[in-house]
């Protein structure tokens, strides 16, 4: 069996795009370890939702280990860094924020990570963070050198189709499935990758429960009445059924269905 590590901005970040991967990793018996370089920080909170002297930090430090329960996942790390925000925001100015971390330094601290474990994998986001947040593109560029330090060599982007979300969300606003205004299908020109791009696609559709009650896990920025967990479970099947990723280094000679193919 292999050993998983994966490599994440903020809490919540492991359940969207690769929580069924990561499932479906446990199940069939591998190690999986995930890191995270924040505690989201700067998450967006309901007034009132916090109990009384309670932190948005240690609040999504509590939701991230219950969500790794769920996963299966054996090991859960923090390296430490502070939330950036969005792009373009003051707080992506703050020295002790991921955005603004010396890339080797922080490297370094997964890297130990990846020879603790001997891990086999390592997931990182792609070179523009799937939609371009600063963390997440931190999260690329330090996890890609952390990957040449320890010596780790398998490397996934986890990505976002942008084809096959486009085609499915203008299906789904066909059918009559209310869309959220911020979730227009035309604007996801720059989100993810094209489809000819992707490399790996895993079939989760199985883990599809298991996938949501890790997004359910984590209440503070995910809500009931979220568009994650209020759309129908055909769309959220069709949404959320595969994950795409993009193995850097040669590129295999046909497209992979597991982040583990040729791994004893």
């Amino acid at each position: 069996m292999a050993t998983l590590v994966s490599f994440h901005a903020h809490p919540d970040d492991e359940a969207i795009p690769t929580g069924g991967t990561l499932a479906k990793a446990a199940e069939d018996g591998h190690r999986v370890v995930l890191v995270f370089a924040t505690r989201g920080e700067h998450g967006e909170v309901e007034e009132d939702f916090l109990d009384p002297g309670e932190t948005l930090r240690d609040r999504r430090v509590q939701e991230t280990l219950r969500s790794a329960e769920i996963l299966g996942a054996s090991r859960v790390e923090f390296l430490g860094y502070v939330d950036s925000g969005m792009m373009g925001t003051p707080e992506n100015d703050a020295p002790d924020c991921f955005w603004q971390a010396d890339v080797e330094e922080a490297a370094a601290k997964l890297a130990e990570i990846l020879r603790e474990e001997n891990a086999d994998v390592l997931t990182v986001y792609d070179d523009h963070g799937v939609y371009g947040h600063p963390d997440h593109i931190q999260v690329h560029r330090v996890g890609v050198r952390a990957a040449e330090l320890a010596g780790t060599g398998r490397v996934y982007e986890s990505t976002g189709n942008r084809d096959a979300i486009r085609k499915d969300m203008l299906e789904a606003r066909d059918t009559g499935v209310e869309m959220p205004g911020d979730l227009d299908p035309d604007a996801f020109s720059d989100f993810g990758v094209t489809d000819a791009e992707i490399t790996t696609v895993v079939d989760v559709t199985d883990f599809l429960d298991v996938k949501r009650a890790s997004m359910r896990a984590h209440a503070s920025q995910i809500s009931e009445a979220s568009f994650f967990l209020s759309m129908p479970d055909e769309f959220f099947a069709r949404g959320f059924g595969v994950e795409w990723y993009i193995r850097r280094g040669e590129r295999p000679a046909e497209r992979e269905t597991s982040l583990f193919d040729g791994i004893a």
